[in-house]
């Protein structure tokens, strides 16, 4: 339900992982414009500092901590304290994530392996795990995880990357169906090619300007955080083809 003046996620709070730059700091404006109280976490403390200032300047609630999510310790504290702060969480965006290695399997570096496992997967258990403490007893909720192309069609030269988004779908799935009647839907969002710094790292030859820039593709976020989306769960959504049709058709996808 949309509230009266027009803001879809009025009494929402929301956390949102990597919420510093790129996506993250698009999702965190956006939803804060609409109404939400946001918690950020990101592990650049001044550009945590710059986007919880920018927000706030903008006339928005928002807090944030600097913490690295693939480790419990700091999932346990990002967490506590959001809702210290809120005094619980509706909405969590598993956001944060890294590139690493742009090299095949048989090259790929174990340590690079291991930290984009870390983070992109590991990391989303840890962050989710403990939502879920606030979440299952309020029998209220969406988690949303920012997934990509190549975690639904593995491509060469990808490595952990890919792997990190494949599993995060069967994460997504699984969660998905161990919640169905808790009242927490759990959904994916594939942002496609999208203005980033991340982008630029793994297409530097790339035309940026061709590309659309990350509040382009807000609307589905939105959606999917809103009480619009009640009942929508399970679901591996694309920005793009979300952006030309609308939720009207979400229940196909």
């Amino acid at each position: 339900m949309t509230s009266e003046d027009g803001k879809k996620l009025t009494g929402k709070v929301a956390l949102i992982t990597g919420g510093s730059r790129g996506i993250g700091k698009a999702i965190a404006s956006a939803y804060a414009r609409h109404g939400a109280r946001v918690f950020i976490c990101a592990r650049g403390e001044n550009d945590l500092a710059r986007t919880v200032n920018e927000i706030r300047g903008a006339g928005g609630q928002i807090a944030g901590l600097e913490g690295d999510v693939g480790k419990a310790e700091d999932a346990q504290r990002i967490v506590g304290a959001a809702v210290e702060r809120y005094g619980t969480v509706h909405v969590l965006v598993n956001n944060a994530s890294l590139l690493g290695s742009r090299v095949a399997i048989a090259d790929y570096p174990i340590s690079d392996w291991e930290e984009v496992m870390r983070v992109n997967l590991t990391g989303v258990f840890l962050l989710t795990q403990q939502v879920l403490q606030v979440m299952i007893p309020q029998r209220q909720g969406s988690i949303i995880n920012v997934s990509s192309g190549v975690g639904r069609t593995g491509k060469a030269r990808w490595g952990a990357y890919a792997c990190s988004k494949a599993g995060l779908e069967g994460f997504t799935q699984v969660l998905a169906d161990e919640l169905k009647d808790c009242g927490i839907r759990v959904n994916s969002v594939n942002p496609a090619a999208t203005r980033t710094g991340m982008r630029a790292q793994a297409y530097p030859d790339e035309d940026p300007l061709a590309l659309p820039v990350p509040e382009e593709i807000m609307p589905i976020f939105i959606y999917l955080a809103s009480d619009e989306s009640v009942g929508v769960t399970g679901k591996a959504l694309e920005a793009r083809e979300w952006m030309k049709r609308g939720p009207s058709t979400s229940s196909g996808w």
